[in-house]
């Protein structure tokens, strides 16, 4: 079992999950439960860097040093260090810390991935990258702003950048294959 804590890098509030992963998924299952922690939707290209190491989808022209993500287990990338770094939507941008906190072994093996702790929302998606969803902070936080109801139809409603639930994230980490 390892014990993860993701933050959102270069936006505030500063929006960040802990997580508790089997050391046996590839890092491909890693990318969704990363993605059903923190409340994206996994429409976009992402990678992950550990040490000199990138691990990646294998996508296209995927640079050569790249290592396919699908084919090294959590266990198997982590030897390369106690850091790593998930970039997820190369256009946006949106840069991800992910330090390991435990790692260690359990009588009974973790088959699921499991929320503990967390906070803030996680921006939507193709706002811009932190700089847009700054700009989109300060338009909602402005009612009188010229792009305040577009913004919020495109939304589909209000957002709370505070609001964390994690009874949803562990729903969306269930349903993670």
């Amino acid at each position: 079992m390892v014990q993860l804590r993701i933050v959102l890098d270069a936006v505030e509030p500063v929006v960040w999950r802990r997580v508790l992963v089997p050391g046996s998924v590839r890092l491909d299952k890693l990318h969704r439960m990363l993605q059903a922690a923190m409340g994206w939707q996994d429409s976009h290209l992402h990678s992950f860097r550990i040490g000199d190491q990138l691990f990646g989808m294998q996508f296209d022209d995927y640079p050569d040093d790249e290592v396919d993500e699908k084919s090294v287990t959590v266990a198997q990338a982590l030897a390369g260090g106690p850091l790593l770094a998930y970039e997820y939507d190369f256009g946006d941008s949106w840069l991800h810390a992910v330090h390991v906190e435990d790692f260690s072994r359990l009588p009974i093996g973790l088959r699921f991935g499991v929320c503990i702790a967390g906070e803030n929302a996680c921006p939507s998606e193709d706002c811009g990258g932190a700089p847009g969803y700054a700009h989109l902070l300060r338009v909602l936080d402005d009612p009188g702003h010229e792009e305040h109801e577009q913004l919020l139809k495109w939304l589909g409603g209000d957002f709370d950048p505070e609001e964390f639930d994690i009874a949803l994230a562990n729903a969306r980490l269930q349903a993670v294959r």
